[in-house]
């Protein structure tokens, strides 16, 4: 005991213990009380609990097991390995996905109509036997998968690191398009680029820069960022962004309201839309080749982070040399919009 409470750490073993002797009254009872403790846990108790609830998570019931995918979330962001925490995460989620495209297909396939929503209205109690326990628990727990793999996803090592990255995109997509629902966060923390090579093209001077981005998780962001690396040295005319605008796009707190610099245009000629992401710029000669046109008209909105808890850079490397701008120059269209 500990200022009379249990210390949480003797909760995570309790709660492991009912888990591997599949003792499910001692594991509701458990569960609930390392629900309830958890926000007063402390900072080494929730480094050692990641590794330890991540381990459970297979072994967990389909109802709690979102929940403890969340609290292991939870603790990397309070600094758990994320490293020893995350396989174990993904492959929940993995499974959850594909267990849900299976109950997405059989509900259409029974002309059931509109989907349940995830918190279970629509759901009738013989579909749990209709369509199976499991794939209906798994539908329900997407939120709290979502939230789970994106607090795993901040971390840039992890990105590196995950091996079922195609695994898991598939699956999202695939539920995306049966649900129509884009489970946005996740589908776009799953494609953030890091050490990527991005160049982009002045179109009105011919001028080219190559830079290099890493967690960026927008393109709101990598717009503003882009403004402050090239406007912001003198590089390209116009308006750069505020201090304040491109510190909450790197790893400041918070939103800065800060109007468009430029139209972002692929080699393509298509429009890169502010709501997209980088991974949606077109790669020409081995990088992600952006054109900067005048904008058409002022946009604003407010500048920060698409994921708080995610640092992002654009980092200015070098300016090209004209014969290197003019043969990237020569794959551009001219904008179709």
């Amino acid at each position: 005991m500990i200022f009379g409470r249990r210390r949480f750490s003797a909760v995570v073993e309790d709660f492991e213990t009912a888990i591997r002797a599949q003792d499910a009254d001692a594991a509701e009872r458990e569960f609930a009380r390392l629900t309830r403790g958890f926000g007063k846990a402390t900072d080494d108790e929730l480094h050692a609990a990641g590794p330890r609830l991540a381990a459970l998570l297979g072994d967990v019931p389909p109802g709690p097991r979102a929940i403890v995918a969340v609290l292991v979330g939870a603790c990397v962001e309070r600094g758990a390995d994320p490293s020893a925490c995350a396989p174990a995460l993904f492959a929940n989620a993995l499974d959850a996905f594909e267990q849900s495209a299976a109950f997405c297909e059989a509900w259409t396939a029974a002309g059931r109509g509109e989907l349940p929503d995830h918190e279970g209205e629509g759901l009738t109690d013989p579909d749990f036997e209709r369509f199976g326990f499991e794939p209906v628990m798994a539908w329900q727990a997407l939120p709290q998968f979502e939230m789970a793999c994106v607090a795993m996803l901040n971390s840039p090592r992890i990105r590196r690191e995950m091996t079922c990255r195609d695994e898991l995109r598939t699956a999202v997509a695939r539920v995306a398009e049966l649900a129509d629902d884009p489970f946005k966060c996740l589908t776009y923390a799953l494609v953030v680029l890091d050490d990527e090579p991005v160049v982009a093209l002045d179109r009105a001077t011919g001028a080219g820069f190559a830079l290099r981005a890493s967690g960026i998780g927008d393109n709101f962001q990598l717009h503003t960022l882009l403004a402050d690396a090239l406007i912001g040295r003198g590089l390209v005319a116009g308006e750069a962004p505020s201090a304040e605008a491109v510190a909450c796009c790197r790893d400041q707190p918070g939103m800065v309201s800060t109007t468009g610099s430029f139209n972002l245009v692929g080699a393509d000629g298509e429009w890169i839309w502010n709501e997209g992401n980088p991974a949606d710029i077109p790669v020409v000669n081995g990088v992600r080749l952006v054109v900067l046109d005048p904008p058409p008209y002022e946009r604003s909105w407010p500048a920060g982070r698409f994921f708080p808890g995610m640092t992002g850079e654009l980092a200015y490397e070098r300016t090209l040399t004209p014969k290197e701008s003019a043969a990237l120059l020569a794959h551009v269209a001219a904008p179709v919009r």
